[in-house]
């Protein structure tokens, strides 16, 4: 046994790039999610390539042409990253607070006391609707600490809301 062990502490992350807990269960959010996003970099992408295409036919530039194939370049690299970022998306429910964590080259872990959220709120747009996913947002009291959960299920995404505001209201109630 170390020195952790022995004072009842969890153990240290083993370094600053893994910051996610190995002492907490993690739920992941549904792959789902995937679908959702690549569908809206098609739009994105549809889009650009319609401007650029006119553009460039219109003004007979090769600078259109050029801008062409590097927006199908970072699309690519943007459809690679969409799967392994929904994939590094992951929450969990602790005593006093929930952890969400996020990220891939830039990895975030938020920690939410219960007794700070001021409320919860859930959201699906069209897209989330027709995959049957919903967004669940933690407001604080400071702006930047404020958390999302993405790519939940509707039922997953009340019982999360619910729970978290009546654990809200507890911890509130005791300050």
């Amino acid at each position: 046994m170390n020195g952790d062990d022995l004072a009842g502490r969890p153990p240290a992350p083993t370094g600053p790039l893994e910051p996610w807990p190995d002492t907490v269960r993690w739920q992941p959010i549904s792959r789902d999610l995937i679908w959702v996003e690549l569908i809206r970099l098609g739009i994105l992408l549809g889009v650009a390539l319609v401007v650029l295409g006119v553009a460039w036919a219109v003004a007979g530039l090769w600078l259109f042409g050029v801008a062409l194939g590097v927006a199908l370049l970072l699309a690519a690299w943007r459809a690679i990253t969409i799967v392994r970022a929904v994939r590094a998306w992951g929450y969990a429910e602790r005593p006093d607070d929930l952890l969400v964590r996020h990220g891939l080259l830039v990895r975030r872990l938020s920690i939410v006391p219960y007794s700070r959220m001021q409320f919860v709120d859930v959201s699906a747009g069209p897209l989330e609707r027709a995959f049957d996913l919903a967004t669940v947002q933690l407001h604080t009291a400071a702006a930047a600490s404020d958390a999302r959960v993405p790519g939940l299920r509707p039922a997953e995404a009340s019982r999360l809301r619910d729970r978290l505001t009546a654990l809200g209201e507890d911890r509130a109630e005791g300050l």
